[in-house]
């Protein structure tokens, strides 16, 4: 089914919220998973209660929300500490309505807040200087005290046009019902009218065939007329064709948590529980990905030179115990002069050696570090953007992602992005041309914006710090 121009576009800035444009088809072509009952409220905003386990191809993969939306947004509020109190309260007993009737579960309804640093350096400069946690890695390394958040910069691989945002506030809603999200966004604004001015709407899907047929990315994107939709395979879970939340890919527990590993020092605690978020957008190249790179090369691409696969697989052993190391990764570029996606992060986003964390778990060598909540995207940059000339907003669909990954701390994802670029923690800079073959996936995505955020626990999640001026 081929959609009209008025379809994809969804509907003007006011009714943006709600809207569901290309979207709708996400219910009539997948399947809502059956999830268990919903348990204990965690404490942590990031983490989703009652992620259901599959088993595909032999390995566990959690099966994600099928509809995502974030909403970026500058506070209408002056700094008053009196109107910053009303604000407070009143985003939390909005947040609290919705809490009411949604289980915090992919089968209800799960909304995380997330602040940019200028909301901290605007309202709270002072507060935030004593509160916001400490990277103990990052500062031993600078000689100096580096905080767990500071702002995203442009890597190696982005273009020179990539923005970078300073947005104050982003939510981040998540659900199997598209009605749940919406009805949770636009109650969410309705009930705080005039607390926040709206920068930007981003929607999308994650979702595979496991059960077969062709999965939800590929009907998709031939909805939508994307360039080299019918290429994507037949139960893929993302446009670009492997699955992406293998359970050994994504960080356990609290694992990200500022506090877990000892990486952030969070002082007097008030950030206890709380983790830093990136957030960025990127567009994909699907035509030129499954044109260009046969099978065997998007597996090259896509973990490591010569990484073992089945012809045709899409869920690949990711374990712990076949983490690659540093050494690893050197003698994948020596040896073939390319690297590939996985395999560059894993020597710095996996961990080195067994840790006990502060919350008394043993996390075991090997394990991932980052928890990662990035969908499949048709928006182009964004379904609704306040400024689409800065954007470059267009109406034309685009095979994209939202990309968002929950990490201890600013540097631990800088870390991650720099290995992709191939400048490791050692100093190492691997030769690699901006966008060539050899920088694996880095050759056929682009990102147009970026921008990291503040997760505080759940407890201190409405206008954080300001309780205290």
């Amino acid at each position: 089914m081929r959609l009209t121009r008025k379809e994809l576009l969804g509907g003007a800035a006011a009714g943006a919220l709600g809207a569901a444009g290309v979207y709708e088809l996400v219910d009539k072509l997948g399947d809502s998973p059956v999830r268990a009952a919903a348990g204990p409220r965690p404490a942590e905003q990031h983490l989703l209660a009652e992620a259901k386990l599959l088993v595909h191809d032999g390995i566990e993969v959690i099966e994600p929300p099928l509809h995502h939306q974030v909403v970026t947004a500058r506070l209408g509020v002056r700094r008053q500490p009196d109107e910053l109190a009303r604000a407070q309260a009143a985003l939390e007993k909005a947040l609290r309505r919705i809490e009411e009737r949604y289980e915090v579960t992919p089968a209800g309804l799960a909304v995380s807040v997330a602040w940019g640093l200028p909301y901290f350096r605007r309202f709270v400069p002072d507060l935030a200087d004593r509160h916001l946690p400490i990277d103990r890695r990052a500062s031993t390394s600078a000689k100096r005290p580096v905080s767990a958040a500071f702002d995203a910069t442009r890597f190696p691989s982005d273009l020179s046009t990539t923005i970078l945002e300073r947005n104050e506030v982003a939510f981040l809603l998540r659900s199997d019902d598209r009605e749940h999200v919406a009805d949770g966004a636009e109650s969410l604004f309705a009930d705080t009218d005039g607390l926040f001015e709206l920068t930007s709407i981003r929607k999308g899907f994650q979702g595979g065939g496991f059960a077969g047929g062709r999965g939800l990315p590929k009907e998709m994107a031939l909805a939508a007329g994307i360039q080299g939709a019918d290429l994507i395979p037949d139960g893929a879970q993302l446009f670009l064709g492997f699955t992406s939340t293998q359970r050994q890919t994504q960080g356990p527990s609290r694992i990200a948590n500022f506090e877990t590993l000892g990486l952030a020092d969070v002082r007097e605690g008030y950030f206890r529980g709380g983790t830093h978020m990136h957030l960025s957008h990127l567009f994909e190249n699907v035509e030129a990905w499954y044109l260009d790179f046969d099978f065997r090369q998007r597996v090259d691409t896509t973990f490591r030179p010569g990484f073992e696969a089945r012809e045709g697989a899409q869920t690949l052993r990711q374990a712990p115990e076949d983490a690659v190391s540093d050494a690893d990764l050197k003698g994948d570029f020596r040896r073939v002069g390319a690297i590939g996606h996985s395999g560059s992060i894993q020597p710095t986003s996996r961990l080195h050696m067994d840790i006990k964390g502060t919350d008394g778990e043993l996390y075991p060598k090997g394990s991932a570090i980052p928890q990662r909540a990035d969908f499949n995207t048709l928006d182009n940059p964004f379904f609704w953007t306040a400024d689409p000339g800065r954007d470059r907003h267009g109406e034309q669909p685009e095979a994209g992602l939202h990309f968002i990954s929950f990490n201890p701390s600013s540097d631990d994802f800088r870390r991650n992005r720099l290995a992709m670029d191939g400048r490791l923690p050692d100093g190492t800079r691997l030769p690699l041309g901006q966008g060539s073959r050899a920088q694996g996936l880095n050759s056929v995505i682009r990102t147009t914006h970026r921008q990291n955020f503040v997760v505080p626990p759940r407890a201190r999640r409405s206008f954080p710090l300001a309780e205290l001026l």
